[in-house]
């Protein structure tokens, strides 16, 4: 067997759930003494239940709420290139299955067993987010596996979000292999061409995850049909609407940036006549639609997670709320209202009664007609709920 430190989890804590596929062990569920919390972020380590039976190998992180991570349930396994290159490889055969052109989540994290980890392509290049100590401690190869498996040029970190701040980790992005591109790269999706900054953007560059849903919003395109999108980002779904033929789209963000390179996705998707962004904070955008009497067929909201955890849920909740019911008076009768969440904090039930509540407290009334998820390159693990944080719902008001 390895020489490898081992860390046991306590009498009472519910072994039984990670037998049966949940990935963590939190930090009040694990034996701690002066060895484990001296343990390196990152460490690896042998996990046993109260008998000291090895339940697997876990890579730990004594200053993280989540202790240990689960990576191998081989407690003798050997984190190598080629224990990553098969990994990697599991990952690729289910997208290359499901995509005819590579861009999607190539890993998403727990659900793709390699803890803590997002990788993104975009063509020949690869964006990877290392969020877990883990993944930072073995990034070169990581990396070097990644080139192998997918034959990509080019390797990003990107070191942004409260993930890693929560590992204790630094900000720094930059180049892993390759060359950084030096313009935005185009991404062909639900018949549009998008524009993400692998760079400079936002998370990866592009939120893969709504693709699925864009697509049902384009089934709502028609001719004359005007749209509203609020937190547009890049254009997500006002783009993937024009390009199922809708008449008119306003895209709506706060940042200048992120609607520049919408308006490049409209330009490049043959769309720009009929593309308009609005700059500004979208609860005060929606105040001033509403007063200057705007109406659209198609109005979708998709803001960043209200409730990133669960302390912020009630918040969250009410924010959903609010939403809502400042959307809703801006649908037109037998319009259509689409409304997202990406906070895993609050469940399909909870948010789906926020943006009732909030369409009720409008004077509207609505069927439900779509609820959508994330898409199939963003893999849930039945055991943990955080991997399927993407809730989409579509009304007829």
């Amino acid at each position: 067997m390895t020489d490898r430190p081992v860390v046991r989890m306590k009498p009472k804590a519910n072994a039984r759930a990670i037998r049966h596929g949940f990935p963590w062990a939190y930090d009040n569920e694990i034996v701690t003494d002066r060895r484990t919390k001296k343990l390196a972020p990152g460490a690896l380590a042998v996990l046993q239940d109260e008998a000291l039976t090895p339940m697997g190998l876990v890579t730990v992180n004594p200053g993280s709420r989540i202790f240990c991570r689960m990576l191998d349930r081989n407690p003798e396994a050997v984190l190598d290139k080629a224990w990553f290159v098969d990994r990697l490889s599991r990952a690729l055969q289910l997208r290359d299955r499901l995509y005819d052109a590579p861009f999607y989540r190539l890993v998403h994290a727990e659900a793709d067993a390699l803890p803590g980890i997002v990788i993104d392509r975009f063509g020949a290049i690869c964006v990877v987010q290392p969020n877990a100590a883990w993944a930072e401690a073995h990034l070169d190869l990581l990396t070097q596996a990644l080139v192998e498996v997918t034959g990509v040029d080019t390797v990003l970190k990107n070191a942004s979000g409260r993930t890693r701040n929560l590992e204790g980790l630094d900000d720094v992005s930059g180049v892993l292999h390759g060359t950084a591109p030096d313009a935005p790269v185009q991404v062909p999706m639900n018949g549009a061409t998008y524009m993400a900054d692998l760079t400079g953007g936002q998370k990866t560059g592009l939120f893969y995850d709504q693709r699925p849903n864009h697509a049902f919003a384009a089934q709502l395109a028609a001719p004359g049909t005007e749209v509203l999108d609020v937190f547009s980002h890049v254009g997500g779904f006002s783009l993937a609407m024009l390009a199922a033929g809708a008449g008119r789209a306003v895209s709506v963000d706060g940042s200048a940036a992120a609607l520049a390179l919408a308006e490049q996705g409209a330009a490049a998707s043959g769309v720009a006549d009929r593309f308009e962004t609005r700059q500004g904070d979208a609860f005060d955008v929606l105040a001033a639609l509403a007063e200057e009497g705007a109406q659209f067929d198609v109005v979708i909201c998709d803001p960043p997670a209200f409730a990133p955890s669960k302390p912020a849920l009630e918040a969250g909740l009410r924010a959903y709320e609010r939403i809502a019911r400042l959307a809703a008076p801006l649908v037109k009768p037998g319009g259509y209202l689409g409304l997202c969440s990406c906070s895993h904090a609050a469940d399909l039930s909870r948010f789906r009664g926020a943006s009732a509540r909030g369409i009720g407290r409008a004077g509207r009334s609505g069927q439900l007609l779509y609820t959508g998820y994330a898409g199939p390159d963003h893999p849930q693990l039945p055991q943990l709920a955080e991997s399927g944080y993407l809730k989409s719902v579509f009304f007829r008001l």
